[in-house]
């Protein structure tokens, strides 16, 4: 674990008395997509949240991440706030950074809560299409690529019914810092495959995935939720890749409800 200081964008809420909870957002989003869960656990968890170094108001740098700098980064929020064994809920690329920080070291955490991600590295196909859309940043600029992703990651629902909210995303996604956006790419690309230690997971688990997820369809989640221990696995309905904004009171409700079977 880490014991430098981190010159991320923190955000808490809360009392640090209570259990803590890290959340980690997605790609290329920031930490404002938990604010509606972090509303309504403040009152019994200490809740932290982080803008990913690249997103949000976090520094940029010089672009070249891994994911191993981003557990890094996580582990140095841990050791600076002096957690004790915090929960950890990660979405899509929080995701990957939250299950290789398992998968180094397990024993500083008390429970896991993976939303619409995967444990599998990219595949030849999803390499290349990492490739591609960093060219397309450098050709035609990052809103460009913003504005073609942000709509994949929404139920077609979503976009018509809550317009407003979706609106709100993709408009302040708008603004990311290209040289971030390509490195979180590049980590993406370059992240190893943490599948093989699904079966040695021991801290409870909370898988939850839309149901219209077109990224990381319900069934290769709950497949992946079949090979960890006793986790639970729950599909959020009417909601695509960003299920705790899409449907936000069920799964709040499912973070409560798994948050309340933890020991203290």
């Amino acid at each position: 674990m880490s014991t430098e200081k981190t010159d991320l964008a923190i955000f808490t809420t809360g009392n640090p008395n209570n259990k803590p909870i890290v959340f980690v957002h997605g790609f290329p989003y920031d930490h404002t997509m938990w604010n509606k869960q972090i509303d309504e656990l403040k009152s019994h968890y200490y809740c932290v949240t982080y803008d990913i170094r690249g997103l949000g108001e976090s520094p940029i740098g010089d672009g070249q991440y891994t994911m191993e700098s981003f557990v890094d980064d996580l582990e140095a929020i841990i050791n600076e706030l002096k957690l004790d064994k915090p929960v950890l809920c990660g979405l899509s690329m929080g995701g990957y950074i939250s299950l290789r920080a398992v998968e180094r070291n397990e024993s500083l955490f008390g429970g896991l809560i993976l939303c619409d991600t995967r444990s599998a590295s990219d595949t030849n196909e999803g390499k290349i299409k990492r490739a591609e859309n960093i060219k397309k940043i450098n050709t035609l600029g990052v809103k460009h690529f913003v504005s073609e992703f942000v709509p994949h990651c929404f139920s077609v629902k979503s976009i018509t019914d809550a317009n407003e909210e979706y609106s709100k995303v993709l408009n302040k996604s708008l603004n990311s810092n290209a040289i971030g956006v390509k490195g979180c790419l590049l980590a993406m690309a370059g992240r190893t495959d943490t599948t093989s230690y699904l079966s040695k997971i021991n801290i409870p688990s909370l898988l939850l995935c839309g149901e219209d997820d077109r990224l990381t369809p319900p069934d290769s989640m709950e497949l992946m939720a079949g090979q960890i221990p006793n986790a639970q696995f729950e599909i959020v309905p009417g909601a695509g890749h960003m299920a705790p904004i899409e449907n936000a009171s069920f799964v709040t409700n499912k973070i409560k409800k798994f948050l309340g079977r933890l020991p203290l």
